[in-house]
């Protein structure tokens, strides 16, 4: 993954819902592109910190039996603003169904208060040893890492 699309998982309930933050910094390196004389976070960067958020949700409510949770169908995605350096967006994601190799999701994220994107969406997660044995390596490496970084991402958490 080349960039992390949430700094903060600030409130999680197993099976049910994440709370998660962004905060965005004119050093990120997509911003100079994107536009450089109006840096905003790209729209497919406002839906990716929905998806990690809901990633996070799963690995949690199945103990991390995944190493990979990936984006199967986005729906009704709506972009109602901007969020630009020095923004804060908060993600909420709530979980219609999370069964063992599928989930499925509505989210929100807001800055100030303000919805900036919403969207429908599905996941599947599964191991690479499930198509290849040889592959139970790497899907334990994997998890491992997960593991370390949701504790980073996890610190402080207010679980439920």
């Amino acid at each position: 993954m080349r960039f992390i699309l949430i700094d903060k998982i600030v409130k999680i309930e197993p099976g049910k819902e994440i709370i998660s933050v962004k905060n965005v910094s004119l050093s990120e390196e997509y911003l100079a592109d994107h536009f450089p004389t109006f840096p905003v976070l790209p729209g497919v960067f406002l839906l990716q910190g929905l998806i990690e958020s809901a990633s996070w949700l799963v690995r949690e409510t199945e103990n991390f039996a995944h190493s990979m949770v990936l984006l199967e169908q986005a729906k009704n995605v709506k972009y109602k603003s901007f969020a630009g350096p020095g923004s804060t967006i908060e993600y909420t994601v709530t979980a219609k169904s999370i069964e063992e190799n599928a989930s499925s999701f509505s989210g929100k994220g807001s800055c100030n208060g303000e919805a900036i994107v919403e969207a429908r969406f599905s996941l599947r997660h599964f191991n690479l040893a499930e198509k290849e044995a040889r592959l139970a390596v790497e899907d334990a490496y994997i998890i491992n890492k997960l593991k370390e970084r949701y504790k980073i991402l996890a610190t402080g958490i207010n679980a439920t």
